[in-house]
């Protein structure tokens, strides 16, 4: 591979540093939350259309948003959303799955509440009009192969003819998961702070993990997102590596990832730093590193992408887990301890979760430690209902050695042998 020089990795590692890893004036700790729910009908199970005139999911949220006061808005590629006043923005994934963007809010009890109160008042009209909203990592019926794009955008478009050409994961990830990420402040150490979040991301993945079936079936994995994760592309998912210059790893990170928006002489797709090296690209940089997903994400913040969606009733668990482990000095040095060098788990994490006896040691360890953070943080920040909410998750599933998953392969019928997946689909 022919390198970029010297000075111009320079520049684009300061630009990188100055948008994510500079540090922070102590005391943030502001925590933002995004929410991703299926959209399926009640009868079929099928996903509802988006734009569909009638019973449609644009048009249902539509008649809701008029009446709670909701602004519709319509981003720079034409698709809608619609703005919470001072609370959250709702907007729609490649398959039709909802997203709720929540500002950010200054303590766990605020947030929990806001995302709640936002799911549950799209929750019962929406089933009211036949439209059922799910909380799992991946929908559980339908395989991507028969679900149309529901947003035609030329950056969907781009991403799907990629992603096609290593397999169906892409497409799995694009239009059929939904998960819930939690954003943090980098802190006034946020190397520190960044290395603890990635090698927390196989925990996460194991003790929230959530879509074990797809297409009817127990796929053999406690989390089947996460495995679309792994395989849909190398290049721009996983974990980061430790270094003591975080924000030249991500750098390079982004260099090494395939430009989705090109193909060279040959059909062949290449590493970003191959068209920078050659004079192109540059204003494409900006685009490029939105196109990149790994479990942590720098955004100015830190963006905690691991945890396969789960019922509302559950948001505090995640939440309290990651605010507890993070915000707190103490729990944050015995869990960078604990959970060190765990970049090798995460395929073990998704396929296994707390099943894997060694990881389930771990994830009760920490959180143990999350709970004892959450609760020195203090009632304003996390309250006792909150605490109480997250111990009543930890004690009927981690705990014990079982996740949401086990719940959802429960209401299966047992299955006979041969109908268990275990190779790739």
């Amino acid at each position: 591979m022919t390198h970029i020089a010297a000075d111009q990795f320079d520049a684009l590692r300061d630009d990188v540093f100055a948008a994510s890893f500079f540090p922070q004036a102590p005391g943030g700790q502001g925590i933002g939350v995004e929410v991703e729910l299926l959209a399926h009908d009640v009868d079929t199970n099928r996903p509802i259309p988006l734009r569909r005139e009638r019973a449609g999911l644009l048009p249902a949220i539509r008649r809701i948003a008029a009446r709670a006061g909701w602004s519709e808005l319509v981003a720079y590629d034409g698709t809608a959303r619609f703005d919470i006043p001072g609370r959250a923005l709702i907007s729609f994934e490649p398959g039709g799955q909802i997203e709720i963007s929540m500002a950010p809010f200054e303590n766990a009890n605020d947030v929990v509440a806001a995302t709640r109160s936002i799911v549950n008042a799209l929750r019962r009209p929406l089933e009211d009009s036949g439209i059922m909203l799910r909380s799992l990592g991946i929908d559980p019926h339908n395989d991507a192969r028969d679900i149309p794009m529901q947003l035609p955008v030329e950056r969907y478009e781009r991403m799907t003819e990629y992603f096609e050409t290593i397999g169906p994961f892409g497409i799995r990830m694009m239009r059929q998961t939904a998960a819930i990420q939690i954003s943090v402040d980098r802190g006034g150490d946020p190397a520190r702070r960044w290395r603890l979040l990635n090698d927390l991301a196989p925990y996460l993945i194991a003790i929230f993990a959530n879509s074990p079936i797809y297409a009817g079936r127990d796929t053999g994995h406690q989390s089947f997102r996460a495995n679309c994760w792994r395989r849909l592309d190398v290049t721009r998912t996983g974990v980061a590596e430790e270094s003591d210059d975080p924000a030249a790893a991500y750098t390079r990170f982004a260099l090494d990832a395939h430009d989705m928006t090109l193909v060279d002489d040959l059909g062949e797709y290449r590493a970003f730093e191959h068209w920078l090296a050659r004079g192109g690209g540059e204003n494409r940089w900006p685009s490029h590193l939105t196109t990149l997903f790994p479990e942590v994400r720098p955004r100015g913040h830190f963006e905690v992408r691991s945890c396969d969606a789960l019922p509302p009733k559950w948001y505090a668990a995640p939440i309290v887990f990651v605010v507890g482990l993070t915000y707190d000095a103490r729990a944050a040095a015995e869990a960078a301890v604990l959970s060190a060098e765990s970049r090798a788990l995460l395929r073990v994490a998704g396929e296994r979760g707390v099943h894997d006896a060694d990881i389930a040691r771990t994830a009760r360890d920490l959180f143990q430690l999350a709970l004892d953070g959450a609760a020195r943080l203090g009632a304003r920040f996390v309250s006792p209902a909150l605490l109480e909410t997250t111990k009543a998750f930890y004690t009927r599933y981690t705990a014990v050695g079982r996740s949401l998953a086990d719940d959802a392969l429960a209401e299966l019928s047992p299955p006979s042998p041969t109908s268990v997946i275990r190779s790739p689909i």
